[in-house]
C-alpha cells in the first residue's frame, strides 16, 4: 500500500517530472538522482517507486499506452479516426510516444506494461472492418499502424514537407488517412 507523501501522489509527481526532464534533455540524460533532486524528494524515492531507471521508463510506457487507449476508445471504431487520434496523441505526448517505442529502455516482460499494450491492441483491432480473414486483418492493421506511426514520427522530427508545417498535424493526417477503409458501419 502506498503511503501518502507531502506531494500527494509521489509516483505521479515523479512520472510528471520525468516527462519534463526527458522533454528537455532526452531519455539518455535522465538519472534517478537528478529526478529526485528536481522533484525535491530523497534520492531513494525514485528507486522505491520504480526500482531502477528501466522501471521508470516501463511505468512511463505503460502510462502512455493507457493514455493512447483512452484516445482510441473515445472515437467510434473507425480506422481513420483512430489513426488521427494516434497522431494527435503522439504530438501531445511526445515523451510518452518516444518511450513507448523504445523497448530497450523498459522491462519488456513487465505485467503492467504487457496489459497496457494488450489494451491498446484490443482498441486498435476494434477499428478493423468485419468479415476479413485473420491474415487480411493483420495486414490491414499493420498498414494502418505504419501509416499513423510513420506520419507521427515524421511530424515529431519536423520532417514533414514545408507546406505541411503550418497545418494542424491531426487534420493533415486525416486527409492522408483517406486511403484507409472507413467505419465498420459503412461496410
Amino acid at each position: 500500500m502506498n503511503r501518502p507523501y507531502h506531494h500527494g501522489d509521489l509516483r505521479a509527481v515523479l512520472l510528471a517530472t520525468a516527462v519534463e526532464m526527458i522533454g528537455e534533455r532526452g531519455a539518455a540524460q535522465l538519472s534517478l538522482r537528478d529526478l529526485a533532486r528536481r522533484a525535491e524528494v530523497s534520492h531513494a524515492a525514485p528507486r522505491h517507486h520504480f526500482g531502477d531507471k528501466a522501471g521508470l521508463f516501463t511505468a512511463l510506457a505503460a502510462d502512455g499506452q493507457r493514455l493512447l487507449t483512452e484516445q482510441l476508445l473515445a472515437v467510434a471504431p473507425d480506422l481513420r479516426e483512430m489513426g488521427v487520434r494516434y497522431v494527435a496523441f503522439a504530438v501531445r505526448h511526445p515523451v510518452h510516444f518516444d518511450v513507448m517505442q523504445r523497448r530497450e529502455l523498459c522491462h519488456p516482460e513487465d505485467p503492467d506494461l504487457l496489459a497496457a499494450r494488450a489494451g491498446t491492441a484490443r482498441a486498435l483491432r476494434a477499428g478493423l472492418p468485419e468479415g476479413q480473414d485473420e491474415a487480411a486483418a493483420e495486414r490491414l492493421a499493420l498498414a494502418a499502424w505504419s501509416l499513423a506511426h510513420g506520419f507521427a514520427t515524421l511530424a515529431l522530427a519536423d520532417a514533414l514537407p514545408p507546406a505541411a508545417s503550418s497545418r494542424d498535424t491531426a487534420e493533415l493526417f486525416r486527409e492522408v488517412a483517406s486511403l484507409l477503409p472507413g467505419p465498420r458501419s459503412a461496410r
